[in-house]
């Protein structure tokens, strides 16, 4: 079998503390990375972070944006809309879980609150869940629903509407479930008619639980969706040729959570996260790639060898033909990183 250690790695490109942390989000909006929230330590009992912090990969700069204290959360998730709005849904506020809807204006550097409309049916509250962009009006929320002490053995799928000019907000919970997930990922893609039996894109969701299984959380018309794909052939190309290596095992991510997603092209990007099945040394440095030019698409399987790497709580995000990893928590699940590195192929 290859040896793929030595095929791929994450190359340092900046370090400051401001991005020493995990459980955040981390967004891209004209060409910067707008990063908000997160915890600096592994406690269960840390105060979550209410910090903007934004990083141009083009020019190297950093700035904080948004005052400290001014709304704070963690393990919340959160999308770019029109260009301009960080809209940031749900997440742990310090006490509870919340399912509120709180956007930051990026031209005025402020935080605006929106209102709930009449017709709003939130859920009791959210955290580690996913929130996926369909259009500027239209949000997929999946995963950890309920208080404190309420577990469900499903999830339920809500339709966020929102609206921009009025700035307003509702939840709609949809007929559909999915199994129980928290820390999972979620991703538009193009429908596997193998699977779905439909054209179109469907919402696929998987990690979370200790399985390998994927679930689907709706489908729409291509004429529904409105996100722009990433102009990246540098590195989609560097990936078909990393995937077209002899011997790389077709294993899928089982039992994963907290794990990174980045959609590049027609790859999907996993990396690191927690194992479900380890009591010790649990945080991975394992890079997956989904390969949806196959029918059906193909799973690939880069195992990491470098303990400096692993990563837990972290995010990607692709800029400028570049797939950058920002934050997270190292191998002892506590220390945060406070480095953005990018993929890179030495090879």
């Amino acid at each position: 079998m290859t040896s793929t250690h030595s095929l791929w790695t994450w190359k340092p490109v900046a370090q400051d503390e401001l991005f020493a942390r995990g459980y955040h989000t981390c967004t891209v909006i004209r060409g910067k990375l707008y990063i908000f929230g997160g915890v600096k330590s592994g406690d269960p009992k840390a105060v979550p972070l209410g910090d903007v912090v934004t990083f141009d990969p083009e020019q190297m700069i950093v700035q904080s944006t948004a005052h400290q204290d001014a709304f704070k959360r963690s393990h919340h998730d959160a999308v770019e809309l029109g260009d301009r709005w960080l809209c940031v849904v749900g997440g742990w506020d310090g006490s509870r879980r919340v399912s509120s809807v709180f956007p930051y204006d990026t031209e005025k550097e402020e935080w605006e609150p929106w209102e709930e409309a009449p017709t709003n049916n939130p859920p009791v509250g959210l955290s580690s869940h996913t929130c996926t962009k369909i259009s500027d009006y239209e949000l997929g929320v999946v995963g950890r629903e309920g208080g404190l002490r309420m577990q469900r053995r499903y999830a339920s799928i809500y339709t966020l509407r929102v609206n921009t000019s009025t700035k307003k907000y509702w939840y709609k919970e949809e007929e559909s479930r999915t199994a129980s997930r928290s820390g999972h990922a979620a991703v538009l893609l193009p429908s596997d008619t193998t699977s779905t039996k439909t054209s179109g894109y469907s919402l696929y969701v998987f990690g979370g639980r200790e399985s390998s299984s994927v679930d689907f959380a709706g489908q729409w018309n291509k004429d529904k969706i409105q996100v722009r794909a990433g102009h990246c052939p540098k590195l989609t190309e560097q990936l078909a040729r990393l995937v077209n290596k002899d011997g790389i095992s077709r294993t899928a991510p089982k039992g994963l959570k907290h794990h990174s997603c980045s959609l590049i092209g027609p790859f999907l990007v996993v990396f690191g996260g927690e194992s479900l099945s380890k009591s010790r040394d649990a945080v991975c440095n394992d890079l997956f790639i989904y390969d949806t030019r196959c029918s059906p698409p193909s799973w690939f399987h880069f195992p990491g060898s470098d303990n400096r790497l692993k990563r837990v709580g972290h995010r990607t995000c692709l800029v400028n033909d570049s797939l950058y990893l920002v934050g997270g928590f190292g191998a002892d699940g506590k220390t945060p990183c406070s480095d953005i590195c990018v993929l890179d192929f030495p090879q």
